[in-house]
């Protein structure tokens, strides 16, 4: 299949250097995985300094690529200014930020505290205007054009019941998107964002849809296409809009989920059908009690 193929032709970003926060794992590691390909530097920040460096070595050896893990909770501002200090000290410049970092879970809204409310915004949405906002100020300093890509979600602008504090955080993330490509423009600094359907990782996948309703309600089932993504595709569609191949793409959210939202919006507010006895065996389940 030529959608499992990588798009862009050889060294189409040879020089450039991009920070990908959540680069340790799932999409974050495969969309850093085809940056390297394409001859970009990359650097990989999470909190987890152990898989990051994991991934950094599996990558390196996979691509041949320069990539830096530098450990960073994107809640704390200093520490992303630490991160792009560091990666400037490495590689000279930084050319485009990829805000990947997030956190969700499934609930009904009444079972969660404030304090789970918090942790979803406060990665997703703080997390990710802070990094935006620290990577912005240091471009516009140094009079260097940049680009940065949010990854967001369909119900950042449909909704979705059962996702709520993510549904409100990546709608923030999508507004500061559109509001800053405006802004910032006159800086030479694009904002995109892209918004996926399903492309199944092991660990959202298991915190999201577990086993126990994984086949019940199999997101493929309620996708025109049939099928869920190819990490490839993504990888290909977010590369190219990290690129200059797309200089004219600037404050727009363009999605990638084979009609998904079109069909049914709010990706998880078919979970209505799941009764109380059950959601309390998920939350069990999701909090690593699989018994």
């Amino acid at each position: 299949m030529q959608y499992q193929q990588p798009m862009l032709r050889d060294n189409a970003l040879q020089g450039k250097t991009y920070i990908v926060t959540g680069g340790g794992t799932g999409l974050g590691k495969s969309m850093s995985k085809y940056l390297l390909e394409l001859g970009a530097n990359v650097v990989i920040c999470s909190r987890k300094l152990p898989i990051l460096e994991a991934t950094a070595a599996e990558l390196s050896q996979a691509t041949g690529g320069q990539i830096l893990p530098l450990a960073c909770d994107v809640r704390e501002y200093e520490q992303i200014e630490a991160v792009i200090e560091q990666s400037v000290a490495r590689f000279g410049r930084i050319d485009g930020l990829i805000n990947n970092a997030a956190g969700n879970f499934i609930s009904p809204t009444e079972r969660l505290s404030h304090r789970a409310f918090s942790s979803v915004l406060d990665i997703v949405l703080k997390g990710s205007t802070f990094f935006t906002l620290a990577m912005g100020k240091h471009w516009i300093a140094n009079q260097q054009a940049g680009t940065i890509l949010s990854i967001v979600t369909t119900y950042a602008w449909t909704g979705s019941a059962y996702v709520v504090p993510s549904a409100c955080a990546k709608a923030g993330v999508l507004a500061m998107t559109r509001s800053l490509a405006v802004e910032w423009a006159k800086y030479k600094i694009r904002l995109n964002a892209v918004a996926p359907g399903p492309f199944p990782t092991e660990n959202a996948w298991d915190n999201l849809l577990p086993p126990p309703i994984r086949e019940e309600f199999d997101p493929a089932k309620k996708i025109p296409v049939g099928r869920t993504g190819e990490h490839q595709e993504l990888a290909n569609l977010v590369a190219y809009l990290m690129s200059d191949f797309s200089a004219y793409i600037n404050g727009d959210c363009i999605t990638i989920d084979g009609g998904e939202w079109l069909k049914g919006a709010g990706e998880f507010s078919n979970l209505d059908m799941v009764p109380k006895e059950m959601w309390d065996m998920l939350e069990a389940f999701t909090k690593g009690n699989k018994k």
